[in-house]
């Protein structure tokens, strides 16, 4: 659906199909041995990616002092990461904290759901305009440039009355047999959002807004669970597992398993981060930018494919209630000529990202353009 305020706006509308054309329809159980892709999925030349590109220099940051309490660790913490999150918004934490065994099980269980055949998995299929909800490729939004994955995304409640809002979502949407499956995502996301809260924290000292201002913006967050995986792909040099974005959300979470994919622009050129199965990639969405007005910075970013391995991966994304305002804090802002962005809630960033603009790296631009014109 095309913004027609905007005029350089990405319509998300799809051509109408013709009749003799079959719609296309990602089944990764099939797709994965084929030697020929669908043009749909094959990227343009300028986009296609390039797989021997250098190891990115990624600032690991030591968690450990700061949730025992240590005060001289904690300010450590928070200078590391306000640097990483001002040059380009990627950092690693270690000593985080997470069992290891809920990583384990988290990352175990998507092959319970994603193996099976197509018309299971479709039990959860996302609606049009929705965010939540299975998604084999992206064949319902997009026509052109889809990415060579399978999502299952759902929402997730830091609310007490919402403490088994995922285990029942999958469980209602899948069966009593996906009970369990749903707690264990219940469980991640729990120690996800409380894994962010901490971050929240150490962002807010080293903007020097404090402790309490960011966590206490986030503490009852209405956040995204996401599983990706990524099948093998006979032609991976042709299309990508996630085309180039930055995040509209505020804070990206990841654990990667041991197949290499994810790739980070920096530079003017595509860098690697290589998996770490004892860290989490945390990084800067366009939302935080808002938020810190313009500080941090959130960075383009992507993931290939291979021929030969699945790839998967757990990313939780930190968002803020739906009621919250996202504005600067006063601290941040000298007057009225330096606040970069207007205020939005994150639904109204969510809605354009999903009804009417693909994101990119120009999202936040676009959006606050639109905002603009629509108040106007």
């Amino acid at each position: 659906m095309a913004i027609e305020c905007m005029t350089n706006i990405q319509t998300m509308s799809k051509p109408h199909q013709k009749e003799d054309e079959a719609p296309l329809v990602f089944d990764a159980l099939l797709l994965r041995h084929q030697l020929h892709l669908p043009k749909q999925f094959i990227w343009p030349d300028e986009e296609k990616p390039c797989m021997n590109v250098p190891e990115l220099d990624v600032p690991v940051i030591d968690l450990g002092g700061f949730l025992s309490g240590d005060p001289i660790a904690t300010m450590e913490a928070a200078r590391l990461i306000g640097e990483a999150c001002e040059k380009n918004g990627f950092f690693l934490v270690v000593n985080h904290g997470i069992d290891a065994k809920l990583i384990s099980h988290a990352h175990g269980y998507m092959d319970d759901f994603f193996e099976l055949p197509l018309s299971q998995k479709q039990r959860a299929q996302r609606k049009t305009g929705e965010p939540y909800g299975y998604a084999s490729s992206f064949t319902g939004r997009f026509s052109s440039k889809l990415p060579w994955k399978e999502t299952l995304t759902f929402q997730y409640l830091a609310e007490e009355n919402s403490s088994t809002l995922v285990k029942d979502y999958l469980s209602n949407t899948l069966g009593k047999e996906f009970e369990h499956f749903g707690s264990v995502y219940q469980d991640y996301c729990d120690a996800m959002s409380n894994l962010s809260l901490g971050i929240m924290e150490l962002l807010g000292m080293n903007l020097g807004v404090g402790r309490k201002c960011f966590r206490e913006f986030f503490e009852e967050n209405s956040s995204i669970m996401r599983l990706n995986y990524y099948p093998p792909c006979q032609k991976p040099d042709l299309t990508l597992g996630t085309g180039p974005h930055c995040d509209p959300t505020s804070l990206t979470i990841l654990h990667q398993d041991q197949v290499g994919g994810l790739q980070v622009f920096v530079n003017n050129e595509w860098h690697s981060i290589s998996p770490n199965s004892n860290a989490f990639v945390v990084n800067i969405g366009d939302t935080l930018m808002a938020l810190s007005n313009g500080r941090y910075k959130s960075c383009l970013h992507r993931a290939v494919v291979n021929s030969k391995t699945t790839r998967k991966s757990l990313a939780f994304f930190l968002c803020p209630k739906g009621d919250k305002v996202v504005s600067p804090p006063s601290e941040l802002v000298a007057d009225l000529t330096t606040r970069m962005y207007p205020d939005f809630t994150w639904p109204m960033l969510l809605e354009f990202t999903q009804k009417h603009y693909r994101a990119d790296v120009k999202t936040l631009e676009a959006f606050s353009n639109w905002l603009l014109k629509k108040r106007s």
